[in-house]
Formats: structure tokens, sequence, C-alpha cells
């Protein structure tokens, strides 16, 4: 497990931008002021360069859900139980979530996977069944799971992803499940961005006062019980990590090597992105920030990540939710970047800006 993650690691390299200035080109002859059209220019000239073409075929949107449970929601940290997260699964596969209404409104497929839930759910049709154990350990009295357990999730997460792309899917989003998640993707932020746990702990589902200042007090135990090493990403994921957010990380790097964009949800899949850049720096090259949650460790991730959020609509659903959403806008620029028509074809007369 160990080579075969660091195989997929040393595999990925940065975006090629050799066509960047014929792309540019395009976007500056299309029938309108140079610019005008803001950062849905900058989408389409990201997604061409990632995907290496001129001409890039029009958008197969994926969502990939990864759902795991938490042994700290026994200290509390949540507002609802933790027998939620297999009851959204069953849900999810329903089509009756809040990311399965905008993956149909988007046009974007939802897959489901169980990576970690601590639940039997082995018998239920429609869902990718990658279980590495029930669910992490209480991380306030001892590491969340072993090394390999967190291997064996950003592999399988990873595997995922091959299939997927493998299948005709070339953008991907990110999506996870799981009650309590918010408390490690906080300690995973503080101990990676090097910042204390007040300044990336936010309140989750929706806790009360009391309750989020005893889980920035749980996040704090946690770290100095297990003293996670900020050097050494897989160390802190299987510290203070979660299985959905190790899947996370995995689907990331290997989309990265296929060269496939992501799009990055909320505060839980930034944990996942921020464990994927510590381990390759080229990730940032490959992903976008699809909003910015109101969880206030997010910005703190989209700077390490080097990122500007499509979207900031106060959402803190997760799922993958303001993901799907941005992808319309990437969709958006790209089809102005190959439908629009330019000066010459429309027989308009260029203008002569000073930008």
């Amino acid at each position: 497990m160990k080579k075969k993650l660091a195989d997929l690691i040393s595999s990925i390299s940065p975006v090629d931008t050799r066509i960047k200035q014929e792309c540019l080109n395009r976007l500056d002859n299309l029938t309108k002021p140079k610019g005008s059209l803001g950062r849905l220019e900058e989408f389409a000239l990201r997604y061409c360069l990632i995907n290496g073409n001129l001409e890039p075929p029009g958008l197969e949107k994926c969502v990939l859900v990864f759902a795991g449970d938490h042994g700290v929601t026994e200290e509390g940290v949540s507002a609802f139980p933790k027998d939620v997260t297999f009851q959204m699964v069953k849900n999810f596969l329903d089509g009756g979530a809040g990311i399965n209404v905008l993956a149909r409104h988007v046009g974007a497929e939802v897959k489901v996977i169980d990576i970690g839930v601590d639940h039997d759910l082995s018998n239920i049709d429609g869902l990718i069944h990658r279980k590495v154990a029930h669910g992490t350990k209480n991380m306030t009295k001892g590491p969340a799971m072993t090394r390999t357990e967190a291997e064996t999730a950003i592999v399988a997460g990873a595997e995922v992803a091959e299939t997927v792309i493998g299948e005709g899917k070339n953008i991907l989003a990110t999506g996870e499940m799981g009650i309590g998640n918010t408390t490690p993707a906080s300690a995973i932020t503080a101990v990676l961005c090097q910042k204390a746990p007040e300044e990336v702990t936010g309140r989750g589902t929706g806790i009360d006062s009391s309750s989020y200042h005893k889980k920035i007090q749980l996040i704090h135990q946690a770290i100095m019980v297990n003293k996670p090493d900020k050097n050494d990403p897989i160390d802190c994921l299987s510290k203070v990590g979660g299985l959905e957010i190790a899947g996370i990380c995995g689907m990331i790097l290997k989309a990265c090597q296929m060269k496939i964009p992501v799009v990055v949800d909320g505060f839980i899949s930034g944990a996942g992105a921020v464990v994927a850049k510590a381990l390759c720096p080229h990730v940032s090259d490959y992903i976008f920030c699809g909003h910015c949650s109101v969880e206030k460790g997010h910005k703190v991730q989209m700077d390490f990540l080097g990122q500007r959020p499509i979207l900031d609509l106060d959402m803190r659903l997760g799922e993958g939710t303001g993901a799907v959403l941005a992808m319309s806008l990437i969709e958006a620029g790209l089809k102005i970047y190959k439908e629009m028509a330019t000066f010459d074809q429309a027989a308009v007369t260029p203008g002569n800006e000073a930008i």
C-alpha cells in the first residue's frame, strides 16, 4: 500500500502551460472587450490547461461522496447523532439529499462510497463498497486510525476516482458525509496549516456555544495526546483525521495524475485537499475551490491551497453541494471559450482597449 501511494504521488506532474498563450489569444479575440467576462475566462483557461487541449471536450460531471464515521462523536461534538451518517447514505442513494437535487440541476452523476461507516451496508445496492474500518477511534484518547488504515483509505479513494474517470467522467467534485467530521477537519487544518485550533474551528452542524468551546478544547486535547507531525501529512491524517477525508485526498491525487480537474467542496473536502497538497505541491494546479464555506477554517485552507473560491453563498452543508454548483460556472466559461464567435467570425470590428 505504501509503495502504491508513493508511486501515485511521484507520478503527478505540474500542468503543462505550453498552450496558454494560444488559449489567451482565443479568449481575447472573442466578441467582447478583453477580460470582460472576468473569472469565467479564468475557468476556461485553467480547464484547457489541465486538459492539455485547445479544443477540450464538454464536461462529463461526477461528484464522489465519501462516507465515514468518527469516534470523537462520543464527546458530543455534533448536533446530530452518529446514526445520521448511514441514514444519509441511504438518502443519497434514494436521490433525496441536497447533493442529489443540485447534481441533477447541473447534470452531474452522484457516486456514494462507504469508506468508513460504522454500520453494515454490505447489502445495499448502488453503493460503492470500500470500507476500511467501521469508523475511526476517538482521537482525543489516541490515534483516530493506524497509518496503514489511512494509506489504505487514500488508495481506495484513488481507485474509485480511476474507475469513474475510466467511465468517461472528465471533471470530478468532492463530497462527503460523516457526523462529527468538522472536528477532524479542524484538527488537520490546525496542524498542517500551522494555526491554533481556535482559528480554524467552527460550529459544524450548528452546536451551541458551550459545545463549541468544548469542541475547541477537544481538538487541543487530540493534538496534545497524538502529537501529529506537521511535516508528515499521513501521520497527521491517521492521528486526527477521518476515513472520508483520506478518501477525498486519494481521489484528488489520482485525478491530478490523470490530468482531470477536481472541484473541491467545503471545509471537510478542503481538509482532504490540504493533505493532498501537503503530499504533492502540484495538486494546486488541478483543483478549483467550489465555494467559501461558513466554517472559518475554510479560508485558511484556501490560502494554503493557493486558490480563490468560485462562489460565496454562506453555505455549510457539505456533501459536494457547493462544488457541483461551481461546476456549472466552469462549464459556462468553457462554453464561452468554445462557442462564442471571434471578431473575424462575426465580422465585428475589434476594439483598441488600453488593457
